[in-house]
């Protein structure tokens, strides 16, 4: 992991301060930036978003998919955990916890604009952090490649319909437009117009080509999720600065989560008789989020200064932190974890 990755927490909590100080400073050139919009899509955040997705998404390579049935115990249960669990479990804290229990603490117009935002950030699996967080636990490289094309395919189907179906049942109204607008903008556009390039790079000078540009695109992707982020806190400063205690709240349920999905996809893998090294990553793909995507339809569903909009950020704010701890966790486990598996293969 690079000094950037390990200190994210760090460089999102300077963002919220620097966002904070330069909206209340600086008010006039963030309202001009929240007015360029077409069809309720931010411009400068639309690009930003694909400034930090596409790079990402050149990594994939969709052909892994034909790898799935090498390690189709683990496929199973990160599937299951990331589209089967995951999203209803964090629905479900939502309605707890922000719609009920710090419901007293929370500005009553936000409360179903936080749930809404907890369930975009639970809606998708992550991407790229994903491979960090499988060589920090000694994964299977071609698991994890294999598992994240195939969620990046699924997404492009499922995310729209999980969200629609969990915001319904939450009694918030869904913009299906503006909701089918975002799948297509930051999902199905990013994964093509990643896929054509990563095709023409490898045509034109193999892996190395590749390796070179997605070096060049590292810090253009970084420095695109800290501009996002100053955008966001600038026009979030207001309520932040009025309800700080909020950040903690929405913590909760998000921290919650990560480690109930951690936690079930390891179980169920030791269950299963996968390999240390399937489970590892199994277990980080299941509980980490793509808060790249989460931030930019929430955006576009529900505006800048939403709920919906601060609590995907608190997703970043948390995840570096809390995702080292599950890796530490599923690393100190090991023998335990072999111990098991071998008792499964035995009897």
């Amino acid at each position: 992991m690079g000094t950037f990755e390990r200190y994210l927490t760090l460089w999102v909590a300077l963002c919220i301060v620097a966002g904070v100080v330069l909206g209340a400073v600086l008010p006039g050139p963030f309202q001009a930036l929240g007015r360029m919009e077409v069809a309720q899509v931010n411009i400068p955040v639309a690009l930003l978003v694909w400034a930090m997705i596409v790079p990402m998404l050149l990594r994939v390579d969709f052909g892994a998919m034909a790898q799935v049935t090498r390690h189709w115990r683990g496929i199973a249960v990160t599937l299951g955990v990331n589209w089967l669990v995951k999203p209803f479990s964090m629905a479900l804290l939502g309605w707890l916890f922000i719609g009920w229990l710090f419901r007293p603490w929370l500005p009553e117009g936000q409360i179903d604009s936080y749930i809404a935002g907890l369930i975009l950030l639970a809606a998708a699996p992550c991407t790229a952090m994903v491979f960090v967080w499988s060589r920090l636990t000694d994964g299977e490289p071609n698991f994890t490649l294999s598992q994240v094309a195939l969620n990046d395919a699924i997404m492009v189907l499922a995310f729209a319909p999980v969200v629609g179906l969990l915001l319904g049942l939450s009694a918030i109204a869904v913009p299906w437009d503006t909701l089918l607008l975002s799948v297509l903008l930051y999902i199905i556009v990013p994964v093509v117009a990643a896929q054509l390039w990563r095709r023409s790079l490898l045509a034109a000078g193999g892996e190395g080509a590749l390796q070179r540009v997605l070096k060049v695109l590292h810090p253009v992707s970084l420095a695109a999720l800290l501009a996002t982020l100053v955008l966001l806190f600038g026009f979030q400063g207001e309520q932040i600065l009025a309800q700080p205690v909020v950040i903690l709240l929405l913590a909760v349920p998000i921290l919650i989560q990560v480690y109930f999905n951690a936690g079930l996809a390891y179980l169920l893998n030791r269950q299963c008789g996968s390999a240390h090294s399937v489970a590892g990553p199994s277990a980080l793909i299941g509980a980490s989020n793509f808060f790249e995507l989460a931030v930019a339809a929430a955006i576009s569903l529900f505006g800048f200064e939403s709920g919906a909009a601060l609590a995907t950020v608190v997703g970043v704010l948390v995840e570096v932190p809390v995702m080292l701890s599950v890796v530490h966790l599923v690393m100190r486990t090991r023998g335990w974890y072999e111990r098991g598996v071998g008792r499964t293969a035995t009897g």
